[in-house]
């Protein structure tokens, strides 16, 4: 004989149903706030625990519930994180996703998601990124924004005025994928072989090479500026001898996974206008290659510790 379900397993499969379905999307908001998909998950993790534990009969809007808890939760870990960067040895950059399955990590447009963005975003507030990513990643109204954030609407529009204002000045206009596929082959031919010549020909005058690595023996711990240097650096026999250069898809652009013994040494991407590549981001943080090679399975909803019953 079937046993009908009690009400109580009924409204915990409701639950996770609802939380699955949005689940992408808070994930989207988390990883643009934080630049961690590590971090992201966490905040995820959390948001499904304050969901399950709610009285979900008087919430009206799922969605908005989520959404909210979600961001005032990445705010806070931004806030924390900002604190623990100071400590960090030599640049940060932010934890590369890797967006071949999903390029839009949930968001309904794939607005502030490129790494060099993200980078950008680190200058603003936690309040301020989390605004801008509301409103321009994920189409959220004025009057919803206020209410997530608990500000006047006339503050929130002044909010995000300021951060598209920040962001204009630092930004410049990006290469279409097939142009930056097309530079990050040459590129990597260059590197290869040791053609500096040509390097300095990809790159624009005020080049800046950026290397993540938290201290690491042999990692720049300083921004590497200038076209003649940046492209002195990169042919640095050591990182290309016996390397195996794999195409990836981080953040919506194509990049680089080196490998040498079959095993992940070193991501690599950049920014680049139409005047020439620009910025160049280098990833040799052990923790954050494993992220990036382990994160495609993770925007496949629920694929990971998304949603666990308790």
């Amino acid at each position: 004989m079937d046993v009908e379900p009690s009400p109580t397993t009924s409204d915990l499969d409701d639950a996770v149903s609802v939380f699955v379905q949005h689940r992408n999307r808070l994930f989207g908001i988390a990883y643009r706030v934080l630049g961690s998909a590590v971090e992201a998950e966490d905040v995820v993790q959390e948001a499904w625990l304050r969901w399950q534990n709610t009285d979900r009969s008087v919430v009206v809007s799922p969605v908005a519930f989520l959404s909210s808890t979600t961001t005032r939760l990445a705010i806070n870990v931004a806030q924390s994180a900002r604190v623990r960067r100071e400590t960090y040895i030599g640049p940060w950059l932010p934890e590369p996703v890797d967006t071949s399955a999903d390029p839009e990590v949930g968001a309904q447009r794939a607005e502030a998601l490129e790494l060099a963005l993200l980078l950008v975003l680190e200058r603003l507030s936690p309040t301020e990124r989390a605004a801008y990513v509301l409103r321009e990643a994920f189409d959220y109204a004025y009057p919803e924004i206020a209410e997530i954030l608990r500000l006047s609407l006339v503050n929130v529009r002044k909010i995000v005025s300021r951060a598209r204002k920040h962001l204009s000045e630092e930004q410049r206009e990006r290469v279409d994928t097939a142009e930056h596929r097309r530079l990050l082959s040459v590129f990597v031919s260059a590197a290869q072989t040791g053609d500096v010549a040509s390097l300095e020909a990809l790159l624009t005058p005020d080049a800046v090479s950026l290397s993540d690595g938290n201290g690491m023996r042999g990692c720049a711990r300083v921004p590497v500026l200038g076209r003649a240097r940046v492209a002195r650096m990169v042919t640095y026999r050591k990182l290309w001898r016996e390397a195996e250069p794999r195409l990836v898809d981080a953040n919506g652009s194509p990049g680089v996974m080196v490998y040498r013994d079959g095993q992940p040494v070193v991501f690599m991407t950049f920014a680049a206008s139409k005047e020439g590549i620009h910025t160049l981001m280098w990833m040799f943080s052990p923790s954050k290659i494993a992220a990036f090679l382990g994160s495609r399975a993770g925007w496949a909803v629920g694929s990971r510790s998304g949603v666990c019953r308790d």
